[in-house]
C-alpha cells in the first residue's frame, strides 16, 4: 500500500503521487513517512527529500525548510523553497551561503534569541552546497 506524497513550493505543486516512503530532513533528524505512520506536523531544516518505489530512489528534491503534514495515507511537503536535485547548482548555494553569512555577520547578537533565523539560512545554504555535489 503506498503513501500520496504532494511536494509544494510558493511557486508551485512539484510533484503529486504515490510512493513507498518518502525521506524528509526533519528539525530533529532525518524522518521517513511510510503508509499507516502516526499523524503528526514536523518542521523541516535545509537537505534532501528522498521518494522510493520499488526498493529504490526514485526521485530527489532540495528543499530549503518549511512543513510537512503527515497522516497514515498522505504526506504533505509545503517547503519555503522546493528544486529537484538535478536542478540545483552548486555556485548558487555558494551565493547563498555567502549572502547568509553576510546577514549573520551584520545581525544585532545582544539577543540570542533572534538569531534563529539567520542560523537556518546558513544551514540551509550548506545543505544547498551538499545536494548539489551529489
Amino acid at each position: 500500500m503506498p503513501i500520496d506524497v504532494e511536494i509544494v513550493s510558493p511557486e508551485r505543486r512539484l510533484l503529486n503521487r504515490a510512493v513507498d516512503m518518502v525521506v524528509m530532513p526533519g528539525s530533529e533528524g532525518d524522518l521517513a513517512a511510510m503508509p499507516d505512520h502516526a499523524p503528526m506536523i514536523v518542521l523541516l531544516r535545509g537537505g534532501v527529500v528522498s521518494l522510493h518505489s520499488g526498493g529504490s530512489v526514485s526521485d530527489s528534491f532540495f528543499v530549503a525548510g518549511g512543513f510537512a503534514e503527515i497522516t497514515g495515507e498522505r504526506c504533505t511537503i509545503l517547503a519555503d523553497e522546493a528544486t529537484p536535485l538535478s536542478g540545483l547548482s552548486r555556485a548558487e548555494g555558494e551565493q547563498k551561503l555567502a549572502d547568509a553569512q553576510r546577514a549573520y555577520d551584520e545581525a544585532d547578537k545582544s539577543d540570542i534569541t533572534t538569531l534563529g533565523p539567520y542560523l537556518d539560512r546558513l544551514q540551509s545554504a550548506r545543505a544547498h552546497i551538499e545536494a548539489a555535489q551529489g
